[in-house]
């Protein structure tokens, strides 16, 4: 929901930037707007996210001996959030451009004040600074909105940790980037040949600007929707990042059927990511690589499967990194990041497929996987009928300590067997012909004399003359059951109007017993088939695999 605009005339700020100016936490900042009456009442913004006139924070904040004064760079998101409102981004990317060409007239749209306090912020430090700062911001901001508009810092450090060491004189390019952080994160030095595009006009212009205020001199951005408009056709990069949008439907397939980048299979409108993946893997040259960060559904869903097999069966896919949840910055889902490489020769290809799971890390801990985190899954074994990427579910098979787990399954299901036999009660013949004749009582008539009630999900005795067990385990006599059964053959148990048999309290309790061991003999059974099952299973898969042997 947009935020309602400001009815101020001064800068505002949020709760998180007051928290900022004050030097405490944002936790603080709720605190004395609990504690406090005469805290500056909210201006604009929403219910979750209120905002507050610069102006009176501070001046409650003096008043409070609480503020530590407001920064430049504060005063200087607030004069360009008042000037630009929404379009926040806009005003940045007129900031770097002031910045990166000082003799270039300043955009109409860009205060003086905004001019000056940049201008005076570059005179104490850089003009990148200046701008990474604002980035930074702008980052934090959209992550706070729950936006997947820029890459998070997380994702950056991952991809920057493995995609590794790039060469002085590499060729890198990222087809959706953003306003650069992920294209600018990655090689080191002024060699490095660095193309981006980007859809968004302001993103590419800040993007482009960031390039050039940190003296990269070899770095173009261009504009436009590379799927439609691809702006770098010739270009064959040592490295390709890139950070695509997710579940975007509306990606191009119609007008893009026939394109050559598609050598690994069309893919559908909802899988846009894999047409991402295939105009990134299509500008590598050989020998070159790409790192791709993707949705961790995309690992498994029936549309992209038959894309998945050829990525596996021409040895292209390298590895599937699965990143903890936390990393990307709109939501907590866990996030993978795709490893292809292009073969230099038709020999040059890759057996096996890594797996590495850091779904259980800490989304800022070290990135370097434990061996436990890591296995190599031949391609034969990833070719079945789901192609499911997923490394959880490899990473977890690779690693299962099979004998114990046999051993384990193997001692439950001899104790359950072993227990079943004692558990079949003692019955010997009775005085009936098969149907239990004599005076018996509707369950309505006993819930209407209070010696009932019914619970979930069956009915309980709550007297002494009725035993549970035994109301229960004539609830689902063949009389009851037949009552309860419709004419298409739905069970529905009736036991308002199931009947039951009038006994003293010492016969229904050798009923009940009775009744109680047999439900205990059927969850026992039922168990027994279940452990049968697994323990086949495990047995069958762990002497296939190598993992078991036969004893001797």
């Amino acid at each position: 929901m947009p935020e309602t605009p400001t009815t101020s005339a001064n800068p505002s700020v949020t709760g998180s930037e007051i928290a900022r100016i004050a030097g405490v936490t944002r936790a603080a900042v709720s605190n004395w707007r609990r504690r406090y009456d005469d805290f500056p009442a909210p201006v604009g913004g929403g219910a979750n996210s209120p905002l507050f006139d610069l102006a009176e924070v501070q001046a409650w904040l003096d008043k409070q001996s609480k503020g530590q004064g407001v920064t430049d760079e504060v005063q200087l998101w607030q004069v360009l959030r008042g000037a630009y409102g929404d379009d926040i981004l806009g005003g940045l990317a007129d900031v770097a451009q002031a910045l990166a060409d000082p003799h270039k007239e300043v955009p109409a749209a860009l205060p003086d004040q905004a001019v000056r306090l940049a201008r005076q912020m570059a005179g104490s430090g850089s003009a990148a600074d200046v701008v990474n700062g604002l980035a930074e911001r702008f980052t934090e901001s959209v992550r706070r909105a729950g936006s997947d508009q820029v890459t998070s810092p997380r994702v950056v450090r991952a991809v920057r940790h493995f995609a590794g060491d790039v060469a002085p004189d590499a060729v890198l390019l990222d087809p959706a980037c953003g306003i650069g952080t992920l294209l600018l994160a990655l090689g080191a030095g002024q060699g490095a040949r660095r193309y981006g595009q980007e859809v968004d006009a302001r993103s590419a212009r800040l993007a482009q600007s960031r390039a050039d205020l940190a003296g990269l001199s070899r770095v173009e951005i261009q504009q436009g929707d590379s799927l439609r408009a691809d702006r770098w056709s010739g270009v064959k990069a040592d490295l390709v990042v890139c950070d695509p949008p997710v579940s975007d439907t509306d990606w191009g397939r119609e007008e893009l059927l026939l394109d050559p980048r598609w050598e690994l299979g069309t893919p559908s409108r909802a899988e846009g990511e894999l047409a991402w993946l295939q105009h990134a893997y299509a500008h590598t040259a050989p020998g070159g690589r790409v790192v791709m960060v993707m949705p961790a559904s995309v690992a498994y869903r029936k549309a992209g499967r038959r894309i998945r097999a050829e990525l596996v069966r021409r040895g292209i896919l390298t590895q599937v990194t699965a990143l903890a949840p936390g990393t990307a910055a709109a939501h907590s889902l866990p996030v993978h990041l795709w490893h292809l490489r292009r073969p230099r020769t038709p020999d040059d290809t890759a057996a096996t497929v890594r797996m590495v799971d850091l779904t259980s890390n800490d989304p800022d801990g070290p990135l370097q996987p434990r061996p436990q985190q890591i296995t190599e899954v031949p391609q034969i074994d990833l070719l079945d009928d789901t192609v499911d990427l997923t490394p959880s579910r490899h990473v977890e098979e690779s690693h299962r300590d099979y004998v114990t787990e046999y051993d384990t399954l193997r001692q439950e299901l001899t104790e359950h067997v072993r227990r079943l036999t004692a558990l079949l009660p003692a019955l010997v013949a009775g005085d009936g012909t098969g149907t239990l004749d004599g005076p018996s009582v509707s369950v309505a008539d006993l819930a209407r004399a209070g010696l009932i009630e019914f619970a979930d999900p069956e009915p309980v005795s709550v007297s002494d003359q009725l035993d549970t067990d035994f109301l229960q385990g004539f609830l689902h006599s063949a009389a009851n059951s037949r009552r309860s059964t419709t004419a298409s053959g739905t069970f529905r148990l009736d036991s308002k109007g199931a009947r039951i048999p009038q006994m003293d309290i010492t016969a229904q309790r050798g009923y009940g017993a009775a009744f109680h061991a047999l439900r205990e003999f059927e969850e026992r059974s039922r168990r027994v088939a279940e452990l049968s099952r697994q323990i086949a299973a495990l047995a069958r898969d762990g002497l296939s695999n190598g993992a078991l042997k036969p004893g001797t």
